[in-house]
Parts: structure tokens; C-alpha cells; sequence
């Protein structure tokens, strides 16, 4: 059993038992059991294809409200760049700034100024001659954990740099209890303005960290509609924001690998095209690449499934809103980029990795070899059965996918209606033929 704390999850009551989020899960996560779908929480990663395809909004995210964190004494919110993309006509991120102030935040620590110091760190981590080269983005928990689950020879490759989410809540800490002494870190309380229920459940259950800094996320939809009620009775906005070009860029696809400087990057969006991508690289044929971003989400974070706005709109927003910004408003020391070069861990603990992602095995056969091989055996030989139309009616995404349900949690080939309709035809000719010796016989 997973002891991954999902942020996903199904509301039976409004399942109708369609086969739409069978078909887009991209680890065959779900399956369709007695009139209803039922979700894997080992092979599930969170992306939310499910929630998007559900045309009975079955599938949904859990998130934290507001009010839980009434009780903490200073409350800061860590607005993701994507946020700034959901309002139309703005053209000063310093009222979304400030209209989180309004909203009830003590503070707000943009995730931005941790990207663009990210993206800093890591232009001095590729000058290292001796890394695992193409290096892919871990930005994107969603594309971390799907190399965890389903590409285990790139785990190497993966950047080993804490995302700008957890830099951020770090640094958030770190400001709030050096200007506010009075306080403690039990007062202090870092919440997440999330995209996307992946950076959900990435809170829950830390990539590459073993405990993140941050207390807890909201949905950028459900915080939409509190600043859009509050950012207009703005006049002068309190809080000037801090972050420039880089940072913004970071909520589209492109914008990390763009910071780095660098032309020999690929960047992909959408969890089909990155799975193509991570398949090419798995097979060695992109040669010549430094750089690999993935973006689960269509457009980047701004197509996150806790969004408001559609991606393309919140992308042409952002682009609006970049005009008069300088290229990057934070940069790191001299000092700490030589430290980056040389990947001394010990020397920055604050920015590296502390756990790194390892291979999950969720979709091993078993773990002994021979009983695996014969596994395999048998399910190859059940999907040859199968049509192979991958039509879902059995409630498995694929018929292999349902064969090899079959060989490690039993059932009957004959739920294939195919299979089930050779087998009434069958009988409908053997009764035929029946009826006709009887009469014959009269």
C-alpha cells in the first residue's frame, strides 16, 4: 500500500463509470470496478489529466482553505508566477502583491525570486564537466515522480536542485524571522499558491527534501476570486513585487530552460509529448543536449489544473506584463556560484538535494526474476486473445493493461466483450443447430 498522500481523488457519487480518465492516465493508474473508477496510489502521480477529462467533475483535487492557518501569528503567501497570468487587464503585478495582503497574508515571498536564483544555480551546475548529461528539469514534480515510477535509468539526470517552491518557502522563513526577532518558527506559517494539484501533493510528500518548508497550498482558482474582489480598491499598492523577466517566464514552457542561456535545450509540454521525450532520451537519441525541460501541463503552469484562466490567454498575459521588467531582479554571489560549479553539497545544503529521487517499482511483476519472466509469459499469452482495439470496456486502459490485470489480481478473459460476443455467438449456433436436429427429429 502507498503511503503517498495523494492530492487527487474520485467523488464516487458523481462517477458515472466512463472510461475518459482510463484512457489519458498516463501510468494506467485507473481502472473502471463495479460502475465506478478506482485509483491506483502507487502508480498515481498526481498530474490531473484525470480531473480534466472527468465530464462529470468526479475527479477533483483536495487543497487547504484559508482559514486553517488562521491561528499562526505571520502568514505569508508564496504566489506561483502563474498567478499573475489569470487577470485580465493588468499590467502591474505590484496590485496582485499587494491584493494577497488584503486577502488576509502578513507577507508575500514571490516564487519568481527563487526561480530566478534557480536558474542561476544551475547555469553554474552544467559547467560542470563530469554531470549526467542530457540534465532534466526536477521542477515539475510531476515529471520527477514519473521517472521515479516509469524510468528508472533517468534517475541520474534528474537536477538535483530543490524546486523554486521549497527556495522560496525556505527563504520566506529565513526573511520573516530576521526583520520580525518576536516571532518564532511555530508562528510562522509559508502557503503556497498553487497551480496544480501535483505541487499538492509534492508538499504532502517531498521530492529530493525530506521535510519541505512549506505549511500547506491553496488553489489558485479558489484565491482568484478573493484577490479579484480585492484588487480593485487598490489605488497604491503596499508591496512593489520582486521579481523580473526570468522569473515571470518560468510559469510558461520554455521559460526555465530560456534563463539558462544556453541553446542546447529542449523544452516539451503536456504529459504525452514529455513521455515521448523522456522515451528518446531513455533510447540515447538526442545527443547534444544540456538541457531538458518538462512540463506535465499544457503551456507550463499556467495550464495547471487549479488554474482559472486558459493556458494560451495566461501565457500572451504574462508576455504583456514582461515589457518594462529588468531581465532578473536576484542573483547569487560569485562565491556561491563557484560552490555550484564544484557541487559541493556540503557547501549548500540550503539549494541541493538532501534525498535523492530513487527508482519506485510499482510496476514490477515481482520482485523474483523467474516468477516475473513467467508472468510476462502468461500475460503475453492472455493478450493475444485480445483484439488489441484498446477499447476500455473492460475497464482496463489497454488489453495488455488488462491482461496483466488478469495475472496479478485474477478474473475472466470473457469481461472482453469481444471475447464475450465471439462466446454468444457460440452458444447461439450451438442452440441453433440444436433446435434444428430436433426438428428433424419429429
Amino acid at each position: 500500500m502507498s503511503n503517498i498522500k495523494h492530492s487527487v481523488y474520485l467523488q464516487l457519487e458523481k462517477c458515472k463509470g466512463c472510461t475518459n480518465c482510463v484512457k489519458r492516465c498516463p501510468t494506467e493508474a485507473i481502472r473502471i470496478h463495479d460502475g465506478h473508477s478506482v485509483i491506483n496510489e502507487d502508480r498515481c502521480i498526481d498530474c490531473g489529466e484525470c480531473i480534466r477529462h472527468c465530464p462529470y467533475k468526479a475527479k477533483t483535487a483536495s487543497y487547504d482553505k484559508l482559514e486553517k492557518f488562521s491561528g499562526y501569528k505571520w502568514k505569508i503567501a508564496l504566489p506561483a508566477p502563474a498567478l499573475y497570468g489569470q487577470f485580465d487587464n493588468l499590467d502591474d503585478i505590484d496590485y496582485v502583491v499587494s491584493g494577497l495582503l488584503k486577502c488576509g497574508f502578513d507577507d508575500v515571498f514571490e516564487v519568481g525570486r527563487a526561480a530566478e536564483l534557480v536558474s542561476e544555480f544551475t547555469r553554474a551546475y552544467l559547467s560542470r564537466p563530469n554531470i549526467v548529461r542530457p540534465v532534466i528539469s526536477s521542477a515539475c514534480p510531476v515529471i520527477a515522480r514519473l521517472i521515479s515510477v516509469r524510468f528508472p535509468y533517468l534517475c541520474d539526470n534528474l537536477l538535483p536542485i530543490i524546486p523554486p517552491v521549497e527556495l522560496a518557502a525556505r527563504m520566506a522563513r529565513k526573511e520573516a524571522l530576521e526583520k520580525h526577532p518576536e516571532l518564532t518558527d511555530r508562528d510562522i506559517c509559508v502557503v503556497f499558491i498553487s497551480p496544480c494539484p501535483a505541487k499538492v501533493s509534492y508538499i504532502r510528500n517531498p521530492l529530493g527534501v525530506e521535510k519541505s518548508a512549506i505549511d500547506g497550498a491553496i488553489a489558485m482558482s479558489e484565491i482568484y476570486f478573493k484577490l479579484v474582489s480585492a484588487m480593485p480598491k487598490i489605488e497604491n499598492p503596499e508591496r512593489a513585487s520582486e521579481c523580473g523577466i526570468i522569473g515571470i517566464s518560468w510559469a510558461g514552457t520554455g521559460g526555465e530552460a530560456a534563463a539558462l542561456f544556453n541553446d542546447k535545450y529542449l523544452s516539451a509540454d503536456g504529459i504525452e509529448n514529455c513521455i515521448k521525450v523522456l522515451d528518446e532520451i531513455e533510447n540515447e537519441n538526442f545527443a547534444g543536449l544540456e538541457f531538458i525541460e518538462l512540463n506535465a501541463c499544457h503551456g507550463g503552469c499556467v495550464g495547471g489544473a487549479l488554474t482559472v484562466e486558459n493556458p494560451f490567454i495566461a501565457k500572451a498575459r504574462l508576455q504583456n506584463l514582461r515589457r518594462y521588467l529588468p531581465v532578473s531582479e536576484n542573483h547569487i554571489t560569485g562565491e556561491q556560484k563557484e560552490e555550484m560549479a564544484t557541487y559541493n553539497i556540503s557547501s549548500r545544503p540550503d539549494v541541493v538535494w538532501d534525498a535523492p529521487i530513487e527508482y519506485s517499482p510499482v510496476t514490477a511483476l515481482n520482485s523474483d526474476r523467474l516468477a516475473a519472466m513467467k508472468m510476462m509469459a502468461d500475460i503475453q499469452q492472455i493478450n493475444n486473445m485480445f483484439p488489441q482495439l484498446d477499447c476500455g470496456a473492460c475497464g482496463a486502459p489497454t488489453c495488455r493493461a488488462f491482461a496483466e490485470d488478469i495475472v496479478r489480481h485474477g478474473g475472466d478473459a470473457s469481461e472482453c466483450i469481444f471475447l464475450m460476443r465471439e462466446r454468444i455467438r457460440e452458444f447461439y449456433k450451438l442452440n441453433t443447430k440444436k433446435e434444428d436436429e430436433n426438428d428433424d427429429g419429429k
